[in-house]
C-alpha cells in the first residue's frame, strides 16, 4: 500500500485576500493559480488548496496542522508578531486557533500533550 496525499480546499470569498493572510502573516508561498477562482498556497509539506467556486461553503472549513514541539511553542509569540489574532482552545488536547479571513479555522495541536 503506497502513501496516501490529501489536499483540503477551504472556501474563501476572496481568492487574493486569502492568499495575502496565508502568505503575508502565516508565511506560506503562494504555489499557482487559476484565474482569480483558485490557488494553493504552500508552507513546508502542507499545502492548502483556497477556492472562491462554492460561495455556500466559505468559511466552513477545519484544518488541523501538526507542528515539532518547538514550532509550536513558539507559534503564539509567531503569530503575535505578525498580527494574527489566535485564541486558545481544547479538542480533547489542548490547540491554538488560527481563524482566517472568511473564518475557516487552522487548529494547531499541541504535540507534547498525550492526546496532541
Amino acid at each position: 500500500m503506497g502513501k496516501w496525499y490529501a489536499r483540503p480546499v477551504l472556501f474563501v470569498a476572496d481568492v487574493q485576500r486569502t492568499v495575502d493572510f496565508y502568505v503575508g502573516k502565516l508565511g506560506f508561498s503562494e504555489k499557482w493559480r487559476f484565474a482569480d477562482e483558485v490557488a494553493q498556497v504552500d508552507r513546508d509539506e502542507c499545502e492548502i488548496i483556497v477556492s472562491s467556486q462554492r460561495p455556500p461553503k466559505t468559511g466552513m472549513g477545519m484544518l488541523f496542522i501538526e507542528l515539532t514541539a518547538e514550532d509550536f511553542k513558539a507559534l503564539p509569540e509567531t503569530l503575535t508578531s505578525r498580527g494574527v489574532v489566535f485564541t486558545r482552545g481544547h479538542w480533547g488536547y489542548p490547540v491554538v486557533i488560527v481563524d482566517d479571513p472568511d473564518g475557516n479555522q487552522l487548529y494547531f495541536p499541541d504535540p507534547e500533550s498525550p492526546a496532541g
